[in-house]
């Protein structure tokens, strides 16, 4: 704005009577220009716009249903100078945040040498019923000694698990209370690519957390049983196990994972739809175990190509690469080279679909599946068997010891046993470098590293090489906590590796 000037002696001469009338006559003459200015016109007003969603309401509706779920083992007592985990210490250092001093008398007393409890994992979870059963993520409560889940209430309660299933990341435990905030279940079907929803957790140990965004795209395509729901919601380690809630207060969604290339939220997250987990929570709370079917093939996707050649007319079913001997499909006559275009009647889309169709099937139920074969459709029938069970989630403690593996003295203090990338690895996993990790005990066991991970880093340094791990390793303080970050399958995630007392 530019500031009008008037000489002292021209202020006094000023009628302000007249000064007034011009005003007045300025203003409807302002007015009455903007009646007349066209709808098309470059003055005009532009379209209402809906505003930004306001997430106050829903925080304080489901806020109090959502928990804070810490796990621990035993270890020899140690604690930091102000009396903080050092999780949570390694979080103030990394961002660079000054750390609160704990009041001296607050503080615990160290000189005792019994063991006590130590920090193993933090993660969420969110009450399912008033009398206590809780759903979180199978990984947040694997290899725990116990399970701790604290309320908004700031009331902490020791947790049974009631039963967890690795293969959707569904768990489920048991706190003694009643009366406790429940959420509501919503309706997948209901749920639009697009609109607004909301995550709750505690990242970073941080509880009560909200972050909101989108969601990006429903079945998205990341595992054998689940159809994720990709959003762009800010999740990272501890928001495992939260509930991912629509704009009318209904959980929709576990988070669950993230997709990342450096360990950190790059804005595409996924959560396990929750008709999924309900479906594994009801037989987890009834058996502590979830049964599946299996018809024993082996498949694989239909190309352009091959559907062109078969006359299917488009690119649809799953292909049959191989058939189990004694299995049910066997039995039925589905033989290799056969595309199964339908189970139950229902199409099969993608190769994807037929795991999931079959595993949601109860064992022993007679079933048809519609096999195309040298260009002609036809029903097979066919019994539903039972997939093996898998391992059920134990305490660390009741873990087999395996033995040491062969290593350098250095990697094998942190019970890691690694070896080179090779290129064609490395291509295939389109990385630069890393190390591979061939067996993983002790510290690294207690981690959550195993065979099979690919280490990019140590302590906040890139490892692109054995040389590289074992320099980092000698840096590292023997006495505290090393971050490792790590890549399993397409998933980049931080793990703690604690030393060995």
């Amino acid at each position: 704005m530019v500031p009008w000037i008037f000489e002292r002696s021209l202020m006094k001469k000023i009628d302000w009577k007249t000064v007034h009338s011009f005003a007045l006559a300025g203003v409807f003459a302002v007015v009455a220009g903007m009646a007349a200015v066209p709808v098309g016109s470059a003055y005009a007003q532009p379209a209402s716009v809906r505003g930004l969603p306001d997430f106050t309401d829903l925080v304080e509706q489901v806020g109090p249903s959502v928990v804070n779920i810490r796990t621990v083992e035993k270890a020899a007592a140690r604690g930091s100078a102000n009396g903080m985990d050092e999780d949570m210490l390694e979080f103030f250092r990394r961002f660079g945040v000054p750390i609160p001093n704990m009041p001296r008398q607050q503080r615990p007393d160290r000189s005792q040498p019994e063991e006590e409890p130590q920090p193993r994992g933090v993660g969420s979870g969110f009450i399912l019923s008033a009398d206590g059963y809780v759903m979180t993520n199978a990984h947040v409560v694997e290899g725990a000694e116990e399970v701790l889940v604290t309320l908004t209430d700031k009331r902490e309660f020791k947790a049974k698990i009631v039963g967890a299933d690795k293969r959707t990341d569904v768990a489920v435990v048991k706190i003694e209370a009643t009366g406790l905030p429940a959420v509501k279940i919503g309706e997948l079907s209901r749920l639009k690519v697009g609109e607004w929803v909301m995550a709750i957790g505690s990242p970073f140990g941080l509880e009560n957390t909200v972050t909101a965004g989108i969601v990006s795209a429903k079945q998205r395509d990341t595992g054998d049983y689940l159809p994720f729901i990709q959003t762009d919601v800010a999740i990272n380690p501890g928001n495992s196990g939260g509930p991912l809630i629509n704009m009318r207060g209904e959980v929709v969604g576990i988070n669950s994972q993230i997709y990342s290339r450096s360990g950190g939220f790059m804005g595409i997250s996924f959560a396990i739809p929750i008709d999924e987990a309900m479906r594994v929570s009801e037989q987890l709370r009834v058996s502590g175990r979830v049964t599946r079917g299996r018809i024993g093939v082996q498949i694989g996707p239909v190309g352009k190509d091959v559907a062109e050649s078969l006359g299917l007319g488009k690119q649809q079913g799953a292909l049959v690469t191989g058939v189990e001997s004694g299995s049910p499909a066997e039995k039925a006559g589905v033989e290799a080279g056969d595309v199964i275009t339908r189970f139950e009647g229902k199409p099969i889309d993608k190769v994807s679909d037929l795991p999931r169709m079959v595993g949601n099937t109860k064992p022993g139920t007679k079933s048809t599946v519609t096999v195309f074969r040298r260009g002609k459709a036809r029903d097979l029938a066919i019994i539903i068997a039972e997939i093996e069970p898998e391992a059920p989630v134990r305490k660390a403690a009741e873990r087999e010891a395996k033995p040491k593996p062969k290593a350098s003295a250095l990697a094998q203090q942190w019970g890691l046993s690694v070896s080179e990338l090779s290129d064609a690895q490395k291509k295939d996993l389109k990385l630069k470098g890393g190390v591979r990790v061939e067996a993983a005990t002790d510290a690294a066991a207690r981690a959550g590293l195993r065979e099979g991970d690919v280490i990019l880093g140590i302590a906040n340094t890139e490892v692109s090489s054995l040389k590289e791990l074992e320099a980092a390793l000698a840096k590292a303080d023997k006495n505290k906590p090393v971050n490792v970050l790590f890549r399993r399958g397409e998933w980049a995630q931080y793990a703690l590796m604690r030393p060995t007392r």
